[in-house]
């Protein structure tokens, strides 16, 4: 789900006090994507939507969430809405949970 390794390896990059700020920003942006994601039925703002995510789990080493926003974000490409967005909902919700459980141990290490 978490890719631990890229977590380290961007704490490591940008240093622990930065490394925290990426993180708010990011928790807060996604946080308002995240809210509206249900109801967006236009696929270019799902798009739109799902890329900004997927490159953002990217980053943070979101894994699981950075696949399932890359099969949306393709699928909304080619103009298609079809997309569950209550599981990208889900599975941010469980990354989210599992990545604050972790900081601890990334900023020990």
């Amino acid at each position: 789900m978490i890719d631990w390794e890229r977590v380290h390896d961007l704490c490591a990059e940008i240093g622990p006090d930065d490394f925290g700020e990426v993180v708010s920003l990011f928790l807060d942006e996604a946080d308002d994507v995240v809210s509206r994601i249900p109801t967006l039925t236009d696929a270019r703002a799902i798009e739109r939507d799902l890329h900004f995510l997927k490159g953002s789990a990217l980053n943070l080493g979101l894994a699981d969430l950075a696949q399932i926003c890359q099969a949306g974000e393709r699928r909304a490409a080619s103009g298609r809405t079809d997309i569950d967005l209550d599981q990208i909902v889900a599975t941010y919700t469980v990354s989210r949970q599992s990545f604050l459980g972790g900081m601890p141990a990334v900023a020990v290490a």
